[in-house]
């Protein structure tokens, strides 16, 4: 455990499997909601909007509030449904993300594993709502140093800015001695290079890297950090 001090965490896609909570959400809600089923090839179809809007979000062409409710609106609006619920479909959607809980990996083990040899926190832009719930029901707010959600910093991944947030509060600790793991090149990995420390694309899929973004490390596993640290 020499070779870092400070481990950041991502959660969606990360810690946690972020597409099983989103289909069993959005599985959930449109029967609550009246809308009937929501097929497989309807969830793709919202993945793909909603990670489009996640981009804007990066790329700061969009706030917070206009991608949540906007990606459910265009969402609606694609599949013939009412556009108007969108802003109370998403408000109940926050809520309803963290109700389930799949470990990608064995995350929890694995971060239970390295307390006390390493410092951990969380870094997400997932919303206050979503992610206070997640961390709770998944024990990880009871295993990490500290957690920095974008909606209190005030800045989203891939910000420097967020993350100067967060060396405030991690202390004097040298860059190099940092890693942040995701698996999202445009936030996780970029906001690790414009950080300047080390970054570790978790890829479980092998997807090809088509960025400008710097991978110091890639791993399929989440065990394989071990073989890092």
């Amino acid at each position: 455990m020499k070779q870092f001090e400070v481990i950041l965490w991502d959660v969606d896609g990360t810690l946690l499997d972020f597409l099983a909570a989103e289909k069993a959400a959005i599985n959930s809600l449109f029967l609550e909601f009246g809308l009937g089923t929501c097929s497989n090839e309807m969830l793709r179809r919202y993945s793909k909007i909603n990670r489009k809007y996640w981009n804007k979000l990066e790329l700061g062409e969009m706030t917070k509030p206009q991608i949540l409710v906007g990606r459910f609106k265009e969402f609606f609006t694609l599949e013939g449904i009412d556009p108007s619920l969108g802003e109370q479909f998403n408000a109940a959607y926050q809520v309803r993300l963290g109700d389930t809980i799949v470990f990608c990996d064995n995350s929890r083990e694995l971060v239970t594993s390295l307390r006390g040899k390493i410092k951990q926190y969380v870094v997400s832009n997932g919303t206050i709502i979503a992610q206070t719930k997640k961390l709770k029901n998944s024990g990880f707010d009871q295993l990490m140093d500290g957690i920095f959600l974008s909606e209190q910093v005030g800045y989203e991944k891939p910000a420097k800015e967020f993350f100067d947030c967060v060396f405030r509060e991690v202390g004097a600790v040298d860059r190099d001695k940092i890693l942040i793991v995701g698996d999202s090149l445009t936030s996780d990995i970029l906001g690790g290079n414009y950080a300047g420390i080390k970054t570790c694309w978790y890829n479980p899929d092998r997807l090809a890297n088509d960025t400008s973004a710097k991978t110091d490390f890639e791993v399929q596993n989440l065990n394989d950090i071990l073989k890092i640290l």
